[in-house]
């Protein structure tokens, strides 16, 4: 069994806005494609990535998907109208259907293919039933489409875009003041709108005030999923780092405020009250949830390069309990269920923690300045084995922080670096937790391996590498034995 870590797709791999879904024994997930260092969201085609459901940490690359200039209304040269957060359902007819948003478009599209991971074609735009697509005749802006079919067949999908001061997305559109829209489709030729659109009960930015949407109002990331007889719509909400969920007992209307499902900076957990106090960088994120052989998890990405647009696929189990979830905590094991193995060589990128003596930010387009922070970035462009990430910028006070390890066995430890940095690296169980190791590093040329004991390990433990000294190196992996 391989291990699996966050993030659960290789470091040159940038799929935020993941969908996860079961298709027999595998399980696929959809999303958008950044490219590394890209100017804006979403400028990569489609790709698809999957899983054995035995095994969380075997993940294949299923290859492109679908292509942007299969899209028929999108415009030559205009590169920057990214392709935006795609979902997948399979049809009465078995086959295998990707509603999706393109830049500028204004509609719902979608794509067709005959099995989960192959090459979909262009089936046609969300339409009403005199032809005119969605998004035509005046709505709000349609936007990150979630489609979700029930039990009893019904077909339904849910749109919305929630932010009016945004005037990249907008273009001349109106943001949803009330919330996300659903629409009921013809599940016979899913895209011909039967009923539509209506608001769900999960509340915008005005309306929320003085409710339990308040702090959490809907932004975007529309997600629906079923568990027994309840419905659970996911979405992103104003605070935008934030996945958040509403429960109802109709797919369609009642919804109320449930909570937090995951925060990309951990922001909501013990200490962690505000923005100001988050523990990476953040941005915005987007994601859902399923269940997997009895437990649950909640999909989501972060952010790398010190801007929003190189973001990352992760996920985490999260605990659900009477019918409620409960927020999760970021965590390098992710999808492995366990403690990682306190033995072997791991790639610093799995971080969950990442700040400065500055703390974080949250993030633009244009990149934070370097001065003071770690932050997570690679050589090149290639996405074809390598290369891989790694932490550069590890400078005085720098905190990277990993959970969690099994290191009731280890008793040795390395840290590969380099660059002109000279001093000790701590490795401590919390940032101000039990002491584990001091490793003493100098400045190097060439990536070298500094070694230390390792005492105090236990069977569940957070390893925080701090640095104290002058310089900075690039931290490329940790070794423990």
């Amino acid at each position: 069994m391989k291990q699996a870590f966050n993030p659960y797709m290789p470091s040159y791999e940038y799929v935020p806005d993941g969908e996860p879904h079961i298709v027999g024994d595998r399980v696929y997930v959809y999303g958008s494609h950044d490219v590394f260092n890209g100017v804006t969201f979403c400028l990569g085609d489609y790709v698809c990535w999957s899983a054995p459901l035995a095994n969380l940490g075997d993940w294949r690359y299923e290859g492109v998907i679908f292509q942007r200039e299969q899209e028929p209304n999108v415009r030559p040269f205009k590169s920057l109208n990214g392709m935006a957060a795609p979902d997948m359902v399979q049809g009465a007819d078995g086959r295998f259907y990707l509603f999706y948003f393109i830049g500028g478009t204004k509609m719902i599209s979608v794509a067709v293919c005959d099995s989960p991971a192959g090459k979909y074609k262009f089936y046609g735009h969300v339409k009403y039933k005199d032809g005119i697509p969605i998004g035509k005749k005046g709505e709000p802006l349609q936007f990150d489409p979630g489609v979700f079919m029930d039990k009893d067949g019904r077909l339904y999908l849910y749109t919305g875009f929630g932010l009016g001061t945004n005037p990249i997305l907008l273009k001349g559109a109106k943001p949803t003041l009330h919330g996300p829209m659903v629409f009921e489709l013809d599940p016979t030729d899913m895209l011909t709108v039967l009923e539509g659109p209506s608001y769900i009960g999960v509340l915008g930015e005005e309306e929320a005030v003085g409710t339990p949407y308040e702090k959490h109002p809907f932004m975007e990331a529309s997600s629906m999923r079923r568990f027994g007889d309840t419905y659970y719509f996911v979405y992103s909400s104003m605070q935008s780092h934030e996945l958040c969920y509403a429960t109802s007992s109709n797919p369609t209307q009642g919804f109320t405020y449930g909570g937090v499902l995951v925060s990309c900076g951990d922001i909501g957990l013990p200490g962690v009250p505000d923005v100001y106090h988050a523990r990476n960088n953040t941005g915005n994120t987007h994601g859902s949830l399923i269940e997997i052989n009895g437990k649950y998890y909640v999909f989501y990405h972060r952010h790398s390069n010190r801007k929003q647009s190189s973001r990352q696929a992760c996920a985490e189990e999260i605990r659900f309990v009477d019918g409620k979830f409960y927020q999760a905590e970021m965590t390098s094991c992710g999808l492995n269920q366990r403690p990682l193995k306190g033995k072997g060589i791991y790639p610093s990128y799995i971080a969950c923690n990442l700040y400065g003596k500055k703390g974080t930010r949250f993030l633009s387009m244009i990149k934070h300045p370097k001065t003071g922070t770690p932050y997570l970035t690679q050589d090149g462009k290639d996405r074809n084995g390598g290369p891989d990430q790694y932490i550069a910028n590890v400078c005085d006070g720098a905190t990277i922080g990993y959970k969690y390890f099994d290191t009731s066995k280890t008793s040795k430890c390395g840290i590969r670096i380099r660059g002109n940095a000279e001093g000790i690296i701590q490795i401590r169980e919390g940032e101000k937790g039990k002491l584990l190791a001091q490793i003493p590093i100098h400045p190097t040329r060439k990536p070298v391996v500094f070694r230390s004991s390792f005492s105090g390990g236990t069977n569940k433990q957070a390893l925080y590498f701090q640095f104290k000294g002058k310089g900075t190196c690039r931290f490329y992996s940790f070794i423990l034995k």
